[in-house]
C-alpha cells in the first residue's frame, strides 16, 4: 500500500510539471500572437497613412565622425577560441590596470557607454564591447547561436584573451543579464558586478510571468520571438521605431535638452541600418523563454544595482526582488528622474555612484591581468 502511495504521487507530481510547463508554454505563444496581431494592424494603418514611405529606407554608407572619437579609445577586434567569432571593442586606459568590461543592451552597441569610457580611462583599462551579433562584431546565422550559454562564454573568452583573469564587469539591459549570468557561472572572474535596469533573471523569469502590468510592459519580448516580422517592423519608414528609443518622453532615452546630439542618433541609426543588422541583436530574445528558470541562481560578488526611477520597461519591485540571489552585498540606487537608458540619461551621477562603489575596499586594483 505504501510502495502504492509513493507511485502515485510521483505520478501527480510529474503530471502537475507536465500541466505547469503546457501552461508556460501556452502563454508565452498566445501572448506571441496577440502581440503579432497588434503589430500587423499597426503596419497596416502605416501602409494606409503613408503607402510611398513606409517601405524607404534611407542609406547609411559612412559612419558619423562621433563613432572615430579618438577621446573614446581604440577600436580593436578579438577572435575568441570557444567559438572562433570575431569581437570588436573599443578600449582606453593602459594595458595592465584593472579590467573593467561594459556588456551593452537592446538596441545598443559598445557606443552606449561613451560616457563611462571617458570617465573611468584614468584609473582602468576601460573595454566596451560589441556582443555577439551587433555592431561590427561576428554575426552568426541561426537562433540557436545566441542561447544564454554562448553569451556568457563569450565574455569568459573576452576576459582572457585581453590578457585578465578577473574584471570588473558592467552590464545594462540584456548586457546585465549576461552579466548576472556570468557572476553566477564564474564567480572567480568577478571582482565587483555593477547592473543597470536589469533583475536577476530569476525575478525576471517569475515576476513577469505573474504580473500582468509588467506582462504588458515587456510585450516586445514576445513579439521578438516571431520570426522575420520584428525585423520588418523595426525598419519600416526608415527606422521610424528605433528612433523612437531616442528622443522620448515613454520608454525610450529622457534626454536632457543639452546633451541631445543628432549625430548620437545618427550612431545608431547607422549601426542597425546595415543589412541584417536586426536579426542577431533579436535572435537573443528568441532564446530566452527555453533559458529560463535558471539550474544556478546564486551571486557571490559585491553588487551594485542601479535603478530608473521612470523606467517604462521594468518594474521597480524587481530590483529590490533581487537581493534574495546575492550572498553578499547588493547596493540598489534608485536614480530619480531616470529611465531605463540609465548611463546615456545620467550620466554624472551614474559615473559618481560607480567611482563609489568601485573604490570600497583595499583591493580596489586587484584586478590586474
Amino acid at each position: 500500500m505504501a510502495r502504492l502511495l509513493h507511485n502515485l504521487l510521483l505520478l501527480a507530481a510529474r503530471l502537475t510539471l507536465k500541466i505547469r510547463v503546457i501552461g508556460y508554454w501556452s502563454l508565452i505563444y498566445s501572448y506571441c500572437g496577440v502581440c503579432a496581431s497588434v503589430a500587423l494592424l499597426k503596419l497596416l494603418w502605416t501602409i494606409l497613412q503613408k503607402p510611398t514611405k513606409t517601405f524607404q529606407w534611407g542609406v547609411r554608407e559612412a559612419p558619423p565622425a562621433c563613432l572615430n572619437d579618438t577621446s573614446l579609445g581604440t577600436h580593436c577586434y578579438v577572435r575568441i577560441k570557444e567559438s572562433g567569432l570575431r569581437f570588436h571593442y573599443v578600449a582606453a586606459g593602459e594595458r595592465g590596470k584593472p579590467l573593467l568590461l561594459f556588456l551593452h543592451g537592446f538596441p545598443e552597441f559598445w557606443f552606449s557607454w561613451r560616457h563611462q569610457l571617458r570617465e573611468f580611462k584614468s584609473e582602468f583599462r576601460v573595454v566596451a564591447v560589441d556582443m555577439r551579433g551587433y555592431g561590427e562584431s561576428d554575426m552568426p546565422a541561426g537562433a540557436e547561436n545566441y542561447r544564454l550559454e554562448h553569451l556568457i562564454t563569450d565574455v569568459r573568452d573576452i576576459v582572457e584573451c585581453l590578457g585578465y583573469n578577473r574584471c570588473h564587469l558592467v552590464g545594462h539591459d540584456w548586457g546585465g543579464m549576461v552579466a548576472w549570468l556570468f557572476a553566477i557561472h564564474y564567480p572567480e572572474m568577478v571582482t565587483k558586478l555593477i547592473v543597470l535596469n536589469c533583475p536577476h533573471p530569476s525575478v525576471f523569469a517569475d515576476y513577469a510571468l505573474r504580473r500582468p502590468l509588467q506582462l504588458a510592459k515587456c510585450s516586445c519580448i514576445f513579439f521578438f520571438q516571431l520570426p522575420r516580422l520584428p525585423e520588418l517592423m523595426l525598419s519600416v519608414d526608415d527606422f521610424k521605431a528605433l528612433k523612437g528609443f531616442f528622443p522620448s518622453r515613454g520608454a525610450g532615452v529622457r534626454w536632457k535638452s543639452s546633451s541631445l546630439r543628432s549625430e548620437d542618433t545618427e550612431a545608431y541609426l547607422y549601426v542597425f541600418s546595415q543589412p541584417g543588422a536586426l536579426t542577431g541583436p533579436l535572435n537573443y530574445y528568441r532564446n530566452i523563454f527555453s533559458s529560463l528558470p535558471l539550474t544556478q541562481q546564486e551571486v557571490r560578488s559585491s553588487v551594485l544595482l542601479l535603478w530608473g526611477e521612470r523606467d517604462a520597461l521594468l518594474e521597480q519591485e524587481m530590483a529590490e526582488a533581487s537581493r534574495l540571489y546575492v550572498r553578499n552585498h547588493l547596493r540598489l540606487n534608485i536614480i530619480s528622474g531616470a529611465g531605463h537608458w540609465l548611463q546615456q540619461e545620467q550620466p554624472d551621477i551614474v559615473n559618481t555612484l560607480m567611482w563609489t562603489f568601485l573604490k570600497e575596499g583595499e583591493g580596489w586594483r586587484c584586478c590586474r591581468s
